[in-house]
């Protein structure tokens, strides 16, 4: 029995679709690269503030998680194959990769540095995304910013005096 591909026909050209899809591959890299970084955080943070921030980062891996869900399935949706190796991921990924035992504050700071680092992709993105008139992906670029803005504001608050 044969297979039949048909043509993705949604309003938005092949070309576009690829460079989109190129561009939601980076964040997905970029969003799973801190998801285990803050997955590795909350295994391995020690201090007076531990309970508070095992906690806090648990919800942020969470959260994590779902969105690389949407990513991928929003790439999918484009009629691209999402990346989904660690191979693939550190090839396209801009996170970087924290080894070692690092103390609570210095997880902190690299959290709020690869937060930013997560926004400056979606930013970098959501033009493409824009300029080829795809709403849906525009939207859940646009969405990710929200999230990644307000939570390196509050990862930076715990650091200041």
């Amino acid at each position: 029995m044969s297979q039949t591909t048909l043509n993705i026909n949604i309003g938005i050209n092949d070309q576009d679709r690829q460079n989109v899809g190129q561009g939601l591959a980076r964040l997905l890299a970029d969003t799973y690269s801190l998801y285990l970084q803050t997955h590795n955080f909350h295994w391995n943070v020690t201090g007076p503030f531990f309970q508070s921030l095992h906690t806090l980062f648990e919800t942020h891996y969470t959260e994590l998680a779902i969105a690389v869900d949407d990513i991928a399935e929003r790439i999918r949706a484009l009629g691209i194959t999402a990346p989904g190796t660690y191979a693939e991921f550190a090839e396209l990924t801009s996170i970087q990769e924290i080894a070692g035992n690092i103390s609570a504050n210095e997880m902190l700071k690299r959290l709020v540095e690869s937060h930013e680092t997560l926004v400056r992709t979606a930013r970098d993105i959501l033009p493409i995304a824009t300029d080829a008139n795809d709403e849906s992906s525009a939207s859940l670029i646009s969405d990710r910013l929200v999230v990644h803005e307000k939570v390196a504001w509050m990862l930076r608050s715990h650091l200041q005096a």
